[in-house]
């Protein structure tokens, strides 16, 4: 790589992004490459900074932050054939995770970026919306509502707590799964589309997703009683839930969700209320990989 554009974000990983982007950005410039710095006050100014970049030329887009920021990116990037490059400094960083970019030594993911190993793979898109990791809906959809409109606590803690509210109101939500080759009508907690395999930070989700098969994998667990549930989490951190009775798993090139009352979240950000109609774009993303993909 020769010369990146760096778009940061302020705000990401609790404040922890800047000082993230900072140390890279020292260790890009000592490795001889040319940086140009981008950062919006809003995701939109990110956004029309990122299109810009991207319109005028540069080697690689390079995010620094989490997973929002490269939501963001995604939506400058997407079939232009110029790679993301990834400074984790977010909360979750599940991309990061995904493409084997050191997570916690922003010189290392640097090192990465000046390497300038690159792989195309698939997006999900849903409507002009694109996504690189994850879409959620259902229970843990929910938690993310609930925990955007909590005042307090802040932090991860924050989480935990919509977590508790959303348990105690858990209740089954009637789903319409639309695939490629059948259609399934069943009363479900949660149904998670993935186009990588994690999400909330290591989350396996959709352990067996691969971002260069064209396809979507898709996790749906039944509904049932909120210990169930409870039990599930800590195997989805290891990827056994898809083992469990009460997870199926389906591949499609193309989904559509329906389901009453629920929001779709991809990559982390809030998408839009299901229905939805969720497909997989083979090649429509390149990205800047420490190690080989699947």
């Amino acid at each position: 790589m020769r010369s990146v554009t760096v778009l940061t974000n302020p705000a990401a990983g609790n404040g922890h992004a800047p000082e993230a982007a900072a140390a890279a950005i020292a260790r890009l410039r000592e490795l001889g490459v040319q940086v140009t710095e981008i950062e919006g006050d809003s995701a939109a100014e990110a956004l029309e900074l990122a299109r810009k970049a991207v319109a005028d030329g540069t080697d690689a887009l390079v995010a620094a932050g989490g997973d929002g920021l490269i939501s963001i990116a995604w939506q400058a990037l997407a079939q232009s054939g110029i790679p993301l490059g990834i400074i984790p400094g977010g909360t979750g960083n599940d991309h990061a995770r995904l493409f084997h970019i050191p997570v916690d030594d922003p010189a290392a993911a640097a090192d990465v970026i000046a390497r300038g190993t690159t792989e195309t793979i698939d997006l999900g898109k849903i409507g002009d919306r694109w996504f690189g990791t994850v879409l959620s809906s259902g229970f843990d959809s929910l938690v993310t509502d609930r925990a955007n409109r909590l005042r307090w606590p802040r932090g991860p803690m924050r989480y935990n707590v919509a977590m508790l509210v959303e348990l105690a109101q858990l209740r089954p939500i009637p789903y319409r799964i639309v695939l490629d080759d059948q259609t399934i009508e069943l009363d479900a907690a949660m149904v998670t589309v993935g186009n990588g395999t994690s999400y909330g930070g290591g989350m396996l989700i959709t352990p067996n997703a691969e971002v260069t098969d064209g396809l979507l994998d898709v996790t749906v667990v039944a509904a049932g009683s909120r210990l169930r549930l409870v039990r599930l989490f800590p195997t989805v951190y290891k990827g056994t839930h898809v083992d469990l009775d009460e997870v199926q798993t389906f591949r499609s090139r193309r989904v559509r969700l329906e389901a009453a009352g629920i929001t779709a979240y991809a990559d982390g950000e809030r998408v839009a209320p299901l229905p939805i109609d969720i497909e997989a774009v083979p090649g429509a993303g390149s990205v800047i990989v420490g190690a080989p993909v699947r």
